[in-house]
């Protein structure tokens, strides 16, 4: 039995460490050791690249859309340029017509005037009926 007790005591004595060296984690570096390279050195450097990137980008946007400003204005122009001119009507002249003339005008309006507004007044008349 003693043999056996001293393979089992050999068998824990070599294990032992076996087993502790599976569980235990080494932390890996951020850096090499005696590299001086840290990862957070340049992140200022980083950020205020990508901020200077978004200024660029923000003055390109602004001025492109001042460009468009500039060619929808310019087209509303050249729109209002090519468009026709409305016709002027020259001032026409009266013409003069004897006073038996424009009484015999003035008389014929009125007859129309009054023609339309007895037609107007018999549709009101019709339309305002008592309702049985």
């Amino acid at each position: 039995m003693t043999f056996a007790r001293a393979l089992i005591l050999a068998c824990v004595v070599i294990a032992a460490p076996t087993a502790a060296l599976a569980q235990a984690t080494n932390p890996v570096p951020q850096y090499r050791p005696g590299f001086a390279v840290n990862s957070h050195r340049y992140q200022g450097d980083r950020q205020r690249y990508e901020m200077d990137r978004l200024r660029v980008q923000a003055a390109e946007r602004q001025m492109f859309a001042r460009q468009l400003e500039v060619e929808t204005q310019l087209s509303i122009i050249d729109v209002q340029t090519r468009r026709q001119p409305a016709l002027v009507d020259p001032a026409s002249t009266r013409i003069l017509r004897s006073p038996e003339e424009e009484g015999a005008r003035r008389q014929s309006a009125t007859e129309r005037r009054e023609a339309t507004v007895s037609a107007v007044t018999g549709i009101d008349e019709w339309l305002d009926r008592p309702q049985p």
